[in-house]
């Protein structure tokens, strides 16, 4: 398992962190994640053998929000 902090900008309410991770933890690969709106990132920890940071991160971007690795 992999372990990868994540910038997520453009999050403005609870809601925001919910549906990104309820999106994220439907993925095949991901075991979980953790966002924090205050400080504007993610923690998630998923194996790399079935999904690639790069896909996690283009699913939140499709969600409307700007996601890049720290």
């Amino acid at each position: 398992m992999t372990k990868q902090k994540i910038k997520i900008d453009g999050m403005s309410c609870g809601h925001c962190v919910g549906k990104i991770e309820k999106a994220v933890n439907e993925l095949e690969g991901v075991e979980k994640i953790k966002v924090k709106l205050k400080e504007a990132e993610a923690k998630i920890k998923f194996d790399e053998t079935k999904i690639p940071l790069d896909k996690v991160m283009e699913v939140i971007t499709e969600l409307g929000y700007e996601a890049s690795s720290i």
